[in-house]
């Protein structure tokens, strides 16, 4: 495996270990306090999710979680983060995750400026102007949410399903190394093989 960083605009951090740099990497943005986005407990069975903890701990940035993503991200959990992160001081998203998790993000960071619903993004009536950043350590390969301008969040209450675009959604760098899809499931994988070839 050869590792090499590129950026296009995302900036990309590629190779064995990366995962354990992250703490460095928000302190060299001079991020300090992050909303910790993330499923439900495949990052901690992996052994990821303490992983980042420590990684972010030594490097003195703190931290709110937000966990239980589902696949078809729900409006329901982009609310729930939405107030977190106004309560408190939060300048970075970080998704650990798929892409369920990383839209999940970005709705959440373009929801941060707007006083409208969240879902109004969604539905095309609202066109946000600016958005907080975002990072991605990615632990799946399919959708490419790590890289590109889509959202797609799904309406608990109406059951509609539907996705926004905007430059504000490219997330501002991913970590990438492959062997954290690894501890994927064989169904998982054959899930993300299909999530590639639809998109």
């Amino acid at each position: 495996m050869n590792d090499f960083i590129f950026q296009s605009p995302t900036k990309i951090y590629f190779g064995r270990g990366k995962e354990n740099l992250i703490g460095e990497i928000i302190k060299e943005y001079n991020f300090h306090k992050i909303l910790l986005v993330y499923g439900k407990n495949s990052i901690k069975k992996s052994g990821l999710y303490d992983k980042v903890i420590s990684s972010l701990t030594n490097n003195n940035v703190s931290y709110l979680e937000l966990s239980g993503i589902e696949p078809n991200p729900k409006l329901s959990k982009v609310k729930e983060g939405l107030k977190l992160i106004k309560e408190e001081h939060v300048d970075l998203i970080l998704a650990v995750g798929g892409g369920s998790v990383i839209d999940t993000a970005k709705a959440i960071a373009c929801s941060y400026y707007i006083d409208e619903d969240p879902w109004c993004l969604n539905d095309h009536s609202v066109i946000p102007s600016k958005a907080l950043p975002v990072g991605v350590i990615l632990t799946i390969s399919a959708a490419g949410s790590e890289l590109s301008t889509s959202s797609v969040i799904s309406n608990d209450e109406t059951k509609v399903k539907s996705g926004y675009n905007t430059e504000l959604n490219r997330p501002l760098f991913a970590v990438m190394n492959p062997e954290l899809t690894f501890s994927v499931s064989k169904y998982q994988t054959a899930c993300g093989i299909v999530d590639i070839l639809m998109h």
